[in-house]
């Protein structure tokens, strides 16, 4: 049965249910540009892209593509970090009337041909400081094109805000197959092609890590990417005027749906930030007047430790918010001292392109995931059982509403372990232990997959597994999240060395050869050398109790 109590506490500003337009996902943008042409839709260390040239930039995107041969459906790589590059790639796709797929750019040559050839990308909008490693596996897979931009693009001559050293490289001359991005948009007189997709075609295929490490694609609708990004600008009341502070990266689904998607729907303003820094984040929102903030947790520590807070005006911010792990009583206290905002938490995955609950942004409760999403019906049943579970039972949170992905891209054996009839209606399987208090709110009590929460970035233990098992000096090794004050957890490898490398090889050694292999987020931070690993009868590493062996030496904090 469907649980309704939270709805006695449901925002009164907000309607229960809300109906969302049948148009492509492009339209969002068309819309706000007729609307509001002049309204800068993004902040760029002070260049201002006004909604009529983010439009016009994504119709020539579009047309470039096709140019190219992009056809209806076809997948194209955003490996990118937060650059208005970004935002007119990504609806220019889209009006290319082809498909997204957003990939995280501090993944490794070896991590980005695994998501290429997977979704068989064929083409590639990036910067120049991340081009070659595409180029280095083009060959591999079937990527034809790529489209490489400069961030002195967008970067006006006199930054308002502080600007990364690294940003200020150069561009190479392109090619017949790397086309700079000014150029190829600039001399473009094309138009871009009839449109063909509707909202039930895909539009978006982001990537999520599967408990066996084997990377899983979520195949994203028109409809189901519109219905989060309306309901997130309307729970958080956006509306044209107000300013989002965007720090979270656009390839995630929370940085995508909360800091870009939503903005352009309802004609607000995103003030971009290329690289976490605490500085000019303090900075944009003194002099950009920021409305909204959806971060991490770490992101709000780092500002509430800046030695000046106290002195900085936060006066501007109406909503704080975000998830990926709960935020400390203590640090939720010092926002609220500090601003008289209270933290509004919030859950989603990969799979249902963000949030399927929210606090109520006048009621919220810290530690809490909060309440159902607009049409989202969330139960708690029996891991053994599926038997629907009653208040303050623990058992694992399944899914069902508007924003639940159409399936895993070629994976049909992973839709059946992770889809479940319930009621006639398909729930997706989150794979989190939760419980619901008896006001309808609900908490995550723990995993009942194994994964490392590094900092809002999931890692599973088995990918980083795999990838150790590659150096010849690892006999065995078991892969376990190490609690930490600031990222949450940390990647911890427990190794049994072969024999040959025994006292030839040190733990630092390990970890430098990891980090040239894995993602900055999952490569082991710490590597410790053992003879043996506890294991059950039945020979299988027994990963439980190295894990709490490790929750044990931090003193017993949980996540």
């Amino acid at each position: 049965m469907k649980n309704t109590a939270h709805f006695a506490f449901w925002p009164r500003r907000v309607p229960r249910q809300l109906v969302y337009p049948k148009v492509p996902l492009f339209e969002l943008l068309e819309t706000s540009a007729r609307r509001y042409p002049d309204i800068p839709a993004i902040i760029y260390y002070g260049a201002r892209i006004s909604y009529s040239r983010l439009a016009d930039e994504a119709r020539r995107t579009a047309a470039v593509l096709f140019g190219l041969g992009v056809k209806t459906g076809d997948r194209v790589a955003l490996y990118l970090q937060n650059t208005p590059h970004f935002a007119s790639g990504f609806y220019g796709i889209l009006r290319a009337n082809a498909v997204v797929v957003p990939i995280n750019p501090m993944l490794t040559e070896r991590e980005v041909l695994q998501l290429l050839t997977d979704s068989g990308t064929v083409a590639a909008i990036t910067t120049a400081d991340l081009c070659q490693r595409l180029v280095n596996v083009r060959d591999q897979c079937a990527l034809d094109h790529i489209l490489v931009g400069d961030y002195k693009d967008y970067l006006p001559d006199n930054p308002e805000l502080p600007v990364p050293e690294s940003m200020q490289a150069d561009i190479e001359a392109g090619n017949d197959t790397i086309r700079p991005w000014r150029r190829s948009l600039e001399n473009t007189n094309a138009s871009p092609p009839a449109q063909e997709t509707g909202c039930d075609d895909m539009a978006l295929l982001p990537y999520t890590s599967g408990s066996t490490g084997v990377p899983k694609g979520c195949v994203h609708t028109h409809r189901t990417v519109i219905s989060n990004t309306l309901s997130s600008a309307v729970w958080h009341n956006m509306v044209a005027g107000n300013v989002m502070l965007a720090t979270l990266p656009l390839f995630h689904v929370t940085g995508l749906v909360h800091s870009m998607l939503a903005p352009v729907y309802a004609g607000a303003t995103m003030v971009m930030l290329t690289r976490w820094d605490r500085q000019a984040a303090l900075a944009a929102i003194e002099k950009y007047g920021c409305t909204h903030w959806t971060n991490i947790t770490t992101m709000v520590i780092d500002i509430l430790n800046a030695p000046d807070i106290s002195a900085r005006d936060l006066s501007s911010l109406m909503i704080v918010g975000g998830g990926g792990a709960p935020l400390p009583e203590a640090v939720g206290k010092k926002l609220m001292e500090l601003t008289g905002l209270q933290y509004v938490e919030g859950y989603g995955m990969t799979e249902t392109i963000s949030q399927t609950h929210f606090n109520p942004p006048d009621r919220p409760k810290l530690q809490c995931i909060g309440i159902p999403d607009f049409g989202v019906d969330a139960r708690i049943i029996d891991l053994d059982t599926a038997e629907q579970l009653g208040t303050g039972e623990q058992g694992e949170l399944v899914i069902n509403g508007p924003e639940i992905m159409e399936g895993y891209w070629k994976k049909p054996e992973e839709n059946e372990k992770n889809f479940i009839s319930i009621e006639d209606k398909w729930f997706l399987r989150t794979g989190d232990i939760c419980s619901m208090d008896e006001e309808g709110y609900f908490y995550i009590v723990d995993r009942s997959k194994r994964m490392i929460n590094a900092a809002g970035y999931k890692v599973w233990p088995a990918e980083v597994e795999g990838v150790l098992y590659q150096h010849p000096a690892v006999s065995e090794v078991c892969v376990v999240g190490v609690p930490h004050q600031v990222r949450v957890e940390t990647v911890k490898a427990i190794v049994v060395p072969t024999a040959e490398y025994r006292g030839r090889i040190s733990e630092q050694d390990i970890i430098d050869w990891a980090s040239q292999q894995m993602a900055a987020y999952r490569y082991p931070r710490v590597v410790e050398f053992v003879k043996e690993l506890p294991k059950s009868g039945t020979g299988k590493i027994q990963w439980r109790q190295l894990q709490q062996k490790e929750r044990e030496k931090a003193g017993g904090r949980e996540r």
